[in-house]
């Protein structure tokens, strides 16, 4: 029987990595004194963390400033050297074959451009081809069909300078994309777009991890995009994993304040509620209001607050990404 690729695209182990800062005396002399000589110290932005992802994998990397979120896409695409564990890529140590490792791999940088200023997008796009070696059939096919689902027609002739930044992060994402990687990292793809573009950026990545497998890493600070992206979740604070699962069942562990939001047929009802139940917000007849579901059926309280006053409408709310991963920050700070 034929040995059958590896399951993993990426595997990590104890990973670590250590960077030494320079720093001062503070004062004048202290930089006087700093111009000729120097003290260290030594900052882990790494601390041993661990984990696999299987090909056709949509992981959201979450974690604060400083996290050690960016040090990690650096490692994996070769960029950095750890200072002790294993990584591989497609079964490559990266930094040891960082040729080879970014002919399988697509990398996007929401605040950088891998695409040539002054040239049109097109000829950027030819540029890639040449780069990567793709087949002039293959290139052709790879790029009507993700041309297509950007709506990139229109851009191809136009210089990457005067485009916008949603249509600069559209062309971004193909060129990354163009050789058919089995893996693409992002960095904070939707930094900075507004609402339609960002819906273009999440649609078109949601279609391509469900058509191709691909295996997508993606890092970003906006919650929106892991809750609608990301079917697991790794969470990291100051260079640990302090979490690595389902997104489902991020929200069943942690996810425990829930919100219902009322409007009732009369303006300021004068209700008030007790045993754990808080108004958090107040808009003319609506009131939203919370409970932590370990105290609470969610149909008793729906039922409590249907008996307080006449309801015109009423919805129910499940904790989202953003909440619960603050709620997590909080007790581990």
């Amino acid at each position: 029987m034929p040995n059958q690729p590896p399951n993993e695209v990426i595997k990590i182990s104890q990973l670590t990595k250590d960077f030494k800062i320079s720093e001062s005396k503070p004062g004048f002399m202290g930089s006087i004194r700093g111009l000729f000589s120097w003290e260290t110290r030594n900052k882990r932005a790494l601390d041993g963390i661990s984990m696999e992802i299987k090909k056709g994998d949509f992981v959201g990397y979450v974690g604060e400033n400083g996290a050690g979120k960016s040090t990690t896409i650096k490692i994996l695409t070769g960029i950095l050297v750890p200072t002790s564990g294993e990584v591989t890529v497609n079964g490559l140590v990266p930094y040891e074959n960082r040729i080879e490792n970014a002919k399988k791999i697509g990398v996007v940088f929401g605040q950088r451009t891998q695409l040539w200023w002054d040239l049109p997008v097109g000829e950027s796009f030819d540029l890639l081809k040449a780069i990567y070696e793709i087949p002039h059939k293959d290139y052709e096919a790879n790029l009507a069909y993700l041309g297509e689902i950007l709506a990139l027609k229109d851009l191809l002739s136009v210089p990457v300078r005067k485009l916008s930044l949603g249509q600069r992060m559209r062309c971004d994402i193909v060129a990354a994309l163009l050789h058919e990687p089995e893996i693409v990292f992002l960095d904070e793809p939707t930094i900075g777009l507004d609402l339609i573009a960002k819906d273009q950026v999440r649609k078109f990545l949601k279609k391509i991890n469900a058509e191709k497998r691909t295996t997508i890493f993606l890092t970003t600070h906006d919650m929106g995009d892991i809750d609608y992206l990301c079917e697991r979740i790794v969470i990291l604070d100051e260079g640990k994993i302090i979490f690595d699962g389902l997104r489902d069942e991020l929200k069943k562990l942690y996810g425990r304040t829930r919100v219902v939001e009322v409007e009732f047929q009369e303006e300021n009802p004068g209700i008030r509620f007790d045993n754990g139940l808080q108004v958090i917000r107040e808009e003319n007849r609506k009131k939203w209001i919370s409970f932590d579901r370990k105290d609470h059926k969610a149909s008793e309280v729906l039922t409590s607050i249907i008996n307080s006053a006449p309801v015109k409408d009423i919805y129910l709310h499940e904790a989202g990404v953003a909440e619960i991963v603050k709620t997590i920050y909080e007790k581990v700070s």
